[in-house]
């Protein structure tokens, strides 16, 4: 018996598929269903977009996944970051499309969940980073841990009430305990 072969899909046959209950992701030329997010993944990812979007007023806009078209080893890339924060000078050149980001924003946030590994996630931060996103926050919350990954820099890891603060996001400061105040992991 002879393996079937699959097509790759194009950016816009990709683009062109009716919208699921699940979110996909464009890699490698095909659609990826992405996980839907558990109790601990969702609660940090609520107060990731509290935290953020009371900053990002009047500065830009934070989304909740929300796919991104990007380039990945000159293949079309899709990703949908579990939030992503990107500036009203960006933005501004997509007008009122409605569609994915067409833009890579100056933010992405990836919410660790059980079934995803660090190394993975820190995989795909790179990935971001060589596609224009100029910082990655890969968030973890069973240690309770952000990562913030930056061009041509290691990763930083913050925990606890190390404040995070980035020039590229002036005025924003956090810190792992503000993110994970209230929230019980098993861990």
């Amino acid at each position: 018996m002879t393996p079937a072969v699959t097509r790759k899909l194009t950016l816009d046959e990709f683009l062109s598929l009716p919208e699921g209950e699940t979110a996909c992701e464009l890699i490698d030329g095909e659609a990826i269903p992405k996980m839907s997010p558990q109790r601990f993944h969702s609660r940090t990812s609520g107060e990731l977009y509290v935290l953020l979007r009371q900053w990002a007023q009047d500065r830009g806009e934070v989304g909740i996944e929300w796919a991104v078209i990007l380039s990945r080893e000159g293949k079309p890339w899709v990703p949908v970051p579990d939030l992503l924060y990107i500036s009203n000078e960006r933005l501004s050149s997509m007008g009122d499309d409605d569609g994915p980001c067409l833009v890579p924003p100056e933010l992405a946030i990836e919410v660790i969940s059980p079934d995803q590994s660090f190394g993975g996630m820190a995989e795909k931060a790179t990935d971001y980073l060589s596609s224009g996103i100029s910082r990655v926050w890969i968030v973890d919350p069973k240690a309770k841990t952000i990562t913030v990954f930056m061009p041509e820099q290691l990763p930083i890891t913050y925990r606890e009430n190390r404040i995070l603060s980035d020039e590229l996001f002036p005025e924003l400061e956090l810190t792992a305990q503000d993110v994970f105040r209230g929230i019980i992991t098993n861990g």
